[in-house]
């Protein structure tokens, strides 16, 4: 009797220790869970496939930026590659997210690694390693998936026809031709230069430009630029109105789509985006600097208009000049540039972002020896009194800012 009370004693003195300090043994078991579990992880990552990339409801592809590869152009996206994986993400069901690097090596380690599905590239075998060959399965239209992707990969096989490649091909070559940019009817440039009326939105320009402080003739030069006066207006890139806004943009700030070819709203839509983008480049302290740069970023984005800030600045250059940057605008068209290890946002039709701003600054100064701040409202109706009122914000542009 005596033994079995002294080994219960001895179990219960165990039991306790255990209570109080960790085993030898817990911490093993607890290391091995640790291996176990990230032995688990390390697993479900490589071998996430077709089944995981539907369930997500996102296919992840990573490129390299170009204008035969991925660009944005007013917040969407463009370029061979983008267009051919966005239509093999809509086969499966998904939607596409598509990431840009500045380099093929870091193509590979995103896809390895788990952090991308496929390379949405032309990948060339000969520019792999043994061991990236070895992880990586090269498909018929040389895109690239993880080797245990199996399902992905067959997928892809069996969506792709290389027929696919021509008609993709042909239509952002025809989004490239300068003439077919832009569906609209050309009117003057001035509706009547013995009245000062320079279109028949004259009104609805001073009204709106109000709201931002502008010269109302500054807002008429840039709705030339982009639509000439055509409120039925339509871009390759699927921008509508007046303003030429992207219906997404309009979204943003209120405007429908069903609103966007009316005048006044069209408008309206344009003032409220330029208004964010005049906070956005509020480090700008100049105001006609501002100026040059709002419209830069209202045709070519503000991430591209920063990356090009940023270019100029590690050349010791001033970023708050239109003139240092601009030049660097123009280089974003260059893969020296647009895949430099610091621009985010890649490839630009720089030109054409430089020519928007020279064309609307010019106009505008052209409009201001034209018509004059407000008397083209009323153009020749002396019985209508003019409204008393405070002066316009927009008015307080210095003249001489062109």
């Amino acid at each position: 009797m005596t033994e079995i009370l002294k080994k219960i004693f001895r179990l219960y003195i165990f039991a306790l220790s255990c209570l109080c300090l960790p085993t030898a043994c817990q911490k093993e078991n607890r290391a091995a869970s640790s291996i176990m579990f990230g032995e688990a992880q390390q697993q479900a990552q490589t071998a996430y496939d077709l089944a995981d990339v539907q369930s997500s409801g996102e296919l992840i592809a990573v490129t390299l930026s170009g204008p035969d590869t991925y660009y944005e152009y007013r917040g969407q996206g463009f370029g061979l590659q983008f267009k051919m994986t966005e239509a093999y993400a809509n086969s499966i069901g998904t939607r596409l997210r598509m990431e840009m690097v500045s380099d093929t090596t870091e193509l590979v380690r995103r896809l390895i690694s788990g952090e991308a599905d496929m390379i949405a590239l032309e990948v060339d075998s000969s520019t792999l390693t043994s061991a990236d060959i070895k992880s990586i399965t090269i498909l018929p239209n040389h895109w690239a998936v993880r080797t245990e992707s199996e399902a992905l990969a067959e997928s892809i096989k069996q969506w792709w026809n290389p027929q696919l490649k021509t008609q993709y091909l042909a239509a952002e070559q025809a989004r490239q031709n300068p003439t077919n940019r832009i569906r609209r009817h050309t009117h003057p440039e001035m509706l009547s230069r013995s009245k000062g009326t320079i279109s028949a939105y004259d009104a609805i320009f001073i009204r709106h430009a109000q709201v931002i402080g502008w010269d109302w003739r500054l807002l008429a030069a840039q709705c030339y630029q982009e639509s000439a006066f055509d409120s039925n207006a339509v871009s390759w890139a699927g921008a509508q109105g007046l303003m030429q806004l992207m219906p997404s943009t309009a979204e943003q700030v209120g405007i429908s789509q069903m609103e966007l070819l009316t005048p006044n709203k069209n408008i309206e839509a344009a003032v409220k985006y330029l208004a964010r983008l005049q906070t956005t480049f509020s480090d700008i302290s100049h105001r006609s600097e501002r100026i040059r740069f709002m419209l830069a970023a209202y045709n070519g984005g503000v991430g591209h208009i920063r990356d090009a800030m940023m270019l100029a600045a590690e050349d010791g250059l001033s970023a708050q000049s239109w003139n240092n940057v601009s030049p660097y605008i123009l280089r974003l068209e260059q893969p020296r540039y647009y895949r430099h290890p610091k621009v985010k946002f890649g490839y630009l039709r720089g030109s054409e972002t430089v020519d928007y701003v020279n064309q609307i600054m010019q106009r505008w100064a052209d409009y201001r020896r034209m018509a004059l701040p407000h008397s083209n409202v009323y153009p020749h109706d002396s019985s209508r009194q003019k409204p008393s009122r405070v002066r316009p914000r927009s008015e307080f542009l210095n003249d001489s800012i062109p």
